[in-house]
Formats: structure tokens, C-alpha cells, sequence
């Protein structure tokens, strides 16, 4: 069958369809990854219906296929861990799993979904049991007005995923009665599927020297035409993250990315760490670390951000909990920082503008 390229409002009854037996379905993509669809070839990976882009970390386009089944299971464990079914409100790019996903969960237990602007300027009164899925920088945002999270505090939970939820950030929702649930998972397991540390029924997570392994019915049928790349992340119902973590308490903490660990004058710096430690001091994603090749260094630690911070400011309060390698060398300041279109902060953009000399900097 061919895929039916849809977006918004569109692909609530497409998805539905799709999940009934009939053609798949995909979200329309950012232009610079709509080749890895295909649209002109089959899909022929059985009871496939949905195909969702992706660039991953490393920026190469790919496309997921996901089964009616594993959306249906996924869509079923989330439900009974948040305590039942319930309308679903969309305010994440359908092009992304996690805007998908609120879609299917409503569409597989028969709710309602109600769709609202990324700045949930918009944001539908709460009518019965309702759920809403954010990334960190929507919530950030959200909490500045107090009329938002008001209606925020009226849904059966708020769920947040899109990478690390900052430790402050989560103190602050709480605070303002907010009913929080931090989510792991990516494309390839139908977005989150580990709650607050804890996988949804039915769902393993096995650690490799660190390396998390996310199995179960929930996972993906393969890459769309890429046999080798699947081959390369899937077996049997295993998907292999690149990311890494460890039990804490009984709960699965995510430590970051395997290629966030870069050498620093010969010491190991672990960037998602880093980057954790730097959002508890200024706030989430307020200055945003990266490496960048040095001849002398491997690589050097720098920081971008947009508040009027000095370099000296940074360093002497990153210093204490970072250390001296971990610590930035350079700052620039800049009037924007890059969010990818679901609204995480974009790393491959920024080091692509501080290659091209971007903002203003001071070195140290």
C-alpha cells in the first residue's frame, strides 16, 4: 500500500483509518526530511500504519514505520498507567511522534482530540478526564502566565518529554499544582514509553555497560527501505538507544547521549551532565553547552545564551560543580538560540553558527 501524506486536523480520521486495516499514514515533514518518506515506493512491512520522519542525533534523515499494533499497545499502556482513558490535546507538531501519538491514544480508546497552539495561548478548558503532552520549553513558558497554568493544573496529567525535564522545572510545575509526568522514549518505540523512571507494562528496558535497550511491543518495524540501518538498532523487539542511563532507586535515570561524553584536555566531559547542572543554576536551556574541535584541547567546552551574562559570571559558577574542563572557555551572547520545529533546543544549528562566528563572544 502507498502512505497518504497528511497533516493536522487531517490525520485524526487518516490515523484511524490506518489503525483499521486501511492505507498508512504520514504526517507531512519538514521539507529537509520529506525525501526519506519514499512516498512513491510501497509500504510492505506488515500491518504497518504510520511512518514518521526523524533526523535522530546525527542529522540523517530517516523514516520509522510503525505497526498498528505496536501503536494500539503503546497508545493502551499509557492509558492504564495514567489511570484511564481521556481526551487528548495536541499541541506538539503532528509531524513528530509525540504530537502522533496524542492523536492515536485518543483515537484508540475512542476520546476526543482537541488541538492548541504551540504557545497554548489556545489551551481548551478541561471538560472530563483531558491529558496534554508538552516538551520542557513550552512548560518553561507556560508557568511565566499564571492564566495557563491555572488550566494547566486542571488535566489528569501533564506529560513532558522531548529530552531531560530540568530538576528546577519539575520543582516549579508541582509547586503550582501541576501533575507532571516526565516521559522517555523517541520515534522508534512510539514516543514515550518509561514514565517518571519507571517502563509502561509490558515494556523492558535492559542497560549494556550503560547503553539503553528499550524492547516490547511498542517498537518499530524497521526503517522505511533501510534494512541496514534497522539491522542496526533492531532485534526482534529490542530498539538500541544511543543513549545512557542507570538504575537509581529502582528507576531508570537518562544520562544523555553516548556521543555527549567528549575528551577535554585529556579529561572526559560528560555534556549532557553538564548541560543538567547548567539548567539548575540559570534555568532551563539559559546557556547551552557545546563542544567544538580545539587542536590544543580535543575539544573545547563553550556556551551560547541569550541573558546579559559574562564569560567571568559563567565560569565562576559553573566551576564548582563542573570542574575546570567542563567549565565553558568561550561565551557568545545571541539574540536567539535554535529550537528544532517541536521545540528543542537544535545543537547541530548552534555549532553551525558558532563555526560561522555567530553573536557576540568572550574567550577565556
Amino acid at each position: 500500500m502507498r502512505l497518504r501524506l497528511l497533516s493536522g486536523t487531517d490525520l485524526v480520521e487518516g490515523l484511524a483509518e490506518a489503525l483499521a486495516g486501511g492505507r498508512p499514514v504520514a504526517p507531512a515533514p519538514e521539507p529537509r526530511l520529506s525525501a526519506a518518506l519514499s512516498v512513491d515506493e510501497p509500504v510492505t512491512e506488515p500491518d504497518a500504519a504510520a511512518v514518521v520522519t526523524t533526523s535522530g542525533s546525527t542529522g540523517e534523515p530517516k523514516a520509522v514505520v510503525l505497526s498498528a499494533s505496536a501503536i494500539r499497545f503503546a497508545a493502551g499502556a499509557t492509558h492504564d498507567r495514567l489511570g484511564g482513558p481521556g481526551d487528548w490535546v495536541c499541541a506538539l507538531p503532528t509531524q513528530h511522534v509525540a504530537g502522533l501519538m496524542t492523536i492515536a491514544r485518543a483515537v484508540v480508546a475512542g476520546t476526543r482530540v482537541l488541538f492548541a497552539r504551540g504557545d497554548l495561548a489556545d489551551l481548551p478548558p478541561v471538560a472530563g478526564r483531558s491529558y496534554l503532552s508538552l516538551v520542557a520549553a513550552q512548560l518553561d513558558r507556560a508557568l511565566d502566565d499564571p492564566g495557563t497554568t491555572a488550566r494547566l493544573r486542571d488535566y489528569a496529567a501533564v506529560l513532558v518529554g522531548g529530552g531531560a525535564l530540568p530538576a528546577g522545572l519539575r520543582a516549579r510545575a508541582e509547586r503550582a499544582g501541576v501533575r507532571l509526568v516526565a516521559t522517555y522514549g523517541m520515534s522508534e518505540t512510539c514516543g514515550g514509553c518509561v514514565y517518571d523512571g519507571l517502563p509502561l507494562a509490558g515494556v523492558r528496558v535492559e542497560l549494556d555497560d550503560g547503553r539503553i535497550s528499550l524492547g516490547g511491543p511498542m517498537a518499530f518495524s524497521g526503517y522505511r527501505l533501510r534494512p541496514d540501518l534497522t539491522a542496526e538498532v533492531l532485534a526482534g523487539d529490542l530498539v538500541r538507544t544511543r543513549d545512557r542511563g542507570r538504575w537509581v532507586g529502582g528507576r531508570l535515570q537518562v544520562l544523555g547521549r553516548l556521543d555527549d561524553v567528549v575528551i577535554s584536555g585529556g579529561e572526559n566531559v560528560d555534556l549532557g551532565a553538564a548541560q543538567l547542572a547548567s539548567d539548575r543554576e540559570f534555568g532551563a536551556a539559559a546557556v547551552v553547552l557545546l563542544a567544538v574541535p580545539d587542536q590544543r584541547w580535543g575539544s573545547r567546552i563553550v556556551a551560547v545564551t541569550t541573558l546579559p551574562l559574562t564569560l567571568a559570571e559563567v565560569r565562576k559558577r559553573l566551576e564548582p560543580v563542573l570542574g575546570r574542563a567542563a567549565t565553558p572557555k568561550e561565551l557568545r551572547r545571541v539574540a536567539d538560540l535554535a529550537y528544532t520545529s517541536i521545540g528543542k533546543i537544535d545543537r547541530t544549528a548552534l555549532q553551525r553558527s558558532w563555526a560561522g562566528k555567530g553573536g557576540h563572544g568572550q574567550a577565556g
